[in-house]
């Protein structure tokens, strides 16, 4: 696609590679250039380097802060706004609903992340991004809340009287920094929020959670090796490519959905002289002279802090070189995780090129996405070949012992639902021509006459969790478990206004098997229903199953368009 005239939402902006791509989007003068990063003096400062670098530039360049995990009303400048959250507990609960409730528009409107994609934050003027680059770190960001800190705490603290833990605190403090629903949540929010704005772009820059090396990775977090949290961080981030690659497979979201997934250390952003920080916190200067040496006999100690050194004037200053999200490495530690065998190294350039290069239709050959679409097995002609036969077979059992309709297993309710209404249309009617002869309150007799004097039938329904909601709306035949709340998610619906509704459903498959069935006899029809497959217009036989998979593909929007 395009990039001139589009305007583009560049999440971690500020970062090294979030940088490289916005000086790669420049030249091809997009309309609009948003840098958002975790703070506000990150994303000030990534704009004015931008227009300092680029005075001629037609494209307007916006800072948008905060973290896009959290609700846009909990950002604060003071601080990073998440301890605040959960220092509190108000809105400590609020964003466990966020994370684990069922998502809705007050979730989704009222996210950071929403706002920035739809362009309802702050200066944002209420314009969406065509091109979303998604240049965070999600794996770190979800890993690095280390649920296994946060469990061993819960753990010591079961060993206190109970009058003297916050068990309220404790539990939703862990609740809060499991990993999956996290990343199902931001994944959610970005798939809804790019739908909304009519999003044509989304490029994700991934990782694999240790530079490109395997289990035996020597850079570790911990005396484990590898540790639990880098582990994690490597799984937060195949989680995500995997959703990704469903978002690939989804209609009605962004046409071009990629992902780029750099395997080596990405470096560097500035070579220096200076404070060695970490954190933002530059190191204090601490001596030790040997005659104030301690014993290692005694394990006070060796605690790993406490009262112990001298502080000396000054903090620790060094040649060092910016590394970006891994922070200042002093040459040695450059020169060694860098070293051929090590993770090596690739240039935030490269990777900013292969972004903007996928985004304008180039083929790289480093897109994750494409490689999954290649290497995935999807259905095969020999399984579709031999479904006939499968089919044939379940026929001939059905002749023999009754039909079979639907258990339950599947899943959702509303499956079985739509089966067992268009198995009671077939039972009732036999054709679609005859289903659509009465007025739905008619019809509604005749289905609800077949449930009262076939016990057989209603056992097979409500056996499996799907009870029946007799014509009257108001009356309701079930067993011990209903597996869903209302009519629409997974009852049997008999009343008149179900009825009208298959009556419609019906006239547009009818209107389908002629149009494909008459006219043009290319392959430009899928021809889903078995009349049309056949060329047999004549043949209006209800067939449950097919009916059911025709109407998830139109009315649903539940089909899938990769292969």
């Amino acid at each position: 696609m395009d990039i001139q005239g589009k305007h583009v939402l560049i999440l971690g902006g500020y970062g090294l590679v979030g940088r490289a791509v916005a000086r790669e989007m420049l030249p091809h003068r997009p309309a609009r250039l948003v840098i958002a990063s975790l703070r506000k003096f990150e994303a000030e400062e990534a704009v004015q380097q931008l227009k300092d670098e680029f005075p001629d530039s037609p494209t307007q360049i916006l800072p948008a802060w905060g973290d896009v995990f959290l609700r846009a009303e909990w950002q604060r400048e003071d601080i990073l706004p998440r301890k605040a959250v959960l220092a509190n507990p108000e809105t400590r609960q609020r964003l466990l609903d966020d994370i684990l409730g069922s998502l809705d528009d007050d979730i989704l409107e009222s996210s950071l992340l929403y706002q920035l994609i739809t362009g309802t934050w702050g200066d944002l003027g209420g314009l969406p991004a065509h091109i979303v680059v998604d240049c965070m770190n999600t794996a770190t960001v979800v890993a690095y809340q280390d649920v296994y800190t946060t469990a061993r705490h819960l753990k010591t603290q079961l060993a206190k009287p109970q009058a003297e833990v916050d068990w309220h605190e404790e539990v939703e403090r862990l609740m809060a920094s499991l990993y999956i629903p996290q990343l199902v949540r931001h994944v959610q929010i970005f798939h809804a929020a790019m739908k909304r704005a009519g999003t044509q772009a989304y490029i994700k820059v991934g990782t694999s959670g240790t530079g490109g090396m395997g289990l035996n990775i020597p850079y570790t977090h911990g005396e484990e090796k590898p540790s639990r949290v880098l582990m994690s961080k490597a799984a937060v981030a195949g989680a995500q490519t995997l959703l990704t690659f469903l978002m690939a497979r989804t209609p009605d979201g962004p046409t071009v959905v990629k992902e780029i997934k750099p395997t080596a250390m990405i470096g560097w952003k500035q070579i220096g002289y200076g404070p060695i920080k970490r954190h933002g916190k530059p190191y204090a200067l601490y001596d030790c002279p040997p005659e104030q040496a301690v014993s290692v006999d005694d394990p006070a100690n060796l605690v790993r802090e406490g009262d112990f050194g001298e502080k000396q004037d000054g903090v620790l200053e060094a040649v060092y070189i910016n590394t970006g999200e891994n922070g200042l490495f002093a040459a040695g530690e450059f020169a060694m995780i860098t070293a051929l065998g090590q993770m090596e190294s690739v240039t935030a350039e490269e990777i900013a090129q292969n972004v903007v290069w996928e985004i304008l239709g180039g083929n790289t050959g480093k897109d994750v996405i494409a490689a999954l679409d290649a290497a995935t097995m999807g259905p095969t002609y020999r399984a579709a070949y031999l479904r006939g036969a499968a089919l044939k077979r379940l026929r001939q059992l059905e002749a023999e012992h009754g039909e079979s309709v639907a258990f339950e297993i599947l899943g959702p309710p509303r499956l079985s639902k739509l089966l067992f209404e268009a198995y009671l249309l077939k039972r009732g009617y036999g054709t679609i021509d005859k289903a659509l002869e009465p007025t739905p309150e008619e019809a509604a007799a005749t289905l609800e006459a077949l449930v009262r004097e076939d016990a057989n039938l209603r056992q097979k329904i409500i056996s499996v969790g799907i009870p029946i909601l007799l014509s009257d709306g108001k009356q309701l035949l079930r067993g011990p478990v209903i597996k869903a709340d209302t009519a629409d998610q997974g009852w049997v619906d008999l009343t008149p206004a179900n009825l009208a509704r298959w009556q419609e459903r019906l006239r547009r498959l009818l209107d389908e098997i002629r149009l494909q069935t008459s006219g043009d006899t290319s392959s430009r029809y899928d021809r889903i229903y078995p009349s049309a497959r056949a060329w047999s217009p004549d043949d209006l036989t209800i067939y449950i199953g097919e009916l059911v998979g025709w109407l998830l593909n139109t009315e649903e929007r539940g089909f899938r368009f990769k292969r």
